[in-house]
């Protein structure tokens, strides 16, 4: 097999991975970080354990959308052709059904059945999020940032402080190396 037949190859497998995790995707990709790891790492071995993390680590912290981390997975997996494989099978699916869906449930907002759905996927959303946490936990070297992560969330839940504040101390804290 050649070297583009490879890249060729790694690209479907990255399309079809992504494909099939998009529709699970309830509050955004980051939320299947732990289900791509155990695909594309343990399973698949399309990239390593260091690349995936880095991933997510420099997508997060660069601006703009989260999902930026599926790009990032692709490119390290192989290069550009997987980076564009890998967000047009992430966005493709959950896109369309998105559109699909808010049309749909904009004019059926009323129905009791649609207000229960969307009060029911909200703990599968933060079940999801504390899975991807669980996840990335390992890599933390010192217990800071799990401490700052608590109490953030508590801050943001029960006062009305502000969100760009607390970025900010949270940036002061890692530039100081305390977190």
């Amino acid at each position: 097999m050649t070297a583009m037949d490879t890249t060729l190859h790694i690209c479907w497998q990255l399309f079809e991975q992504f494909l099939e995790l998009s529709l699970m995707s309830v509050g955004g990709a980051i939320s299947l970080v732990s289900e791509m790891h155990r695909r594309l790492v343990i399973e698949g071995g399309l990239l390593s354990d260091t690349d995936f993390t880095n991933s997510i680590a420099l997508a997060q912290a660069a601006p703009g959308p989260n999902v930026l981390f599926v790009a990032l997975i692709g490119w390290y997996s192989a290069g550009l052709g997987g980076s564009l494989s890998s967000m047009l099978g992430v966005m493709l699916p959950s896109t369309t059904l998105a559109l699909t869906a808010s049309r749909w449930v904009g004019v059926r907002r009323h129905w009791l059945g649609v207000r229960a759905f969307q009060s029911g996927m909200t703990p599968v959303t933060v079940g999801l999020l504390l899975a991807t946490g669980w996840l990335l936990a390992p890599s933390v070297q010192h217990p800071g940032p799990l401490g700052l992560s608590i109490t953030v969330a508590w801050l943001v839940w029960r006062t009305k402080a502000p969100l760009i504040g607390l970025i900010a101390i949270g940036g002061l804290l890692g530039a100081l190396g305390w977190v």
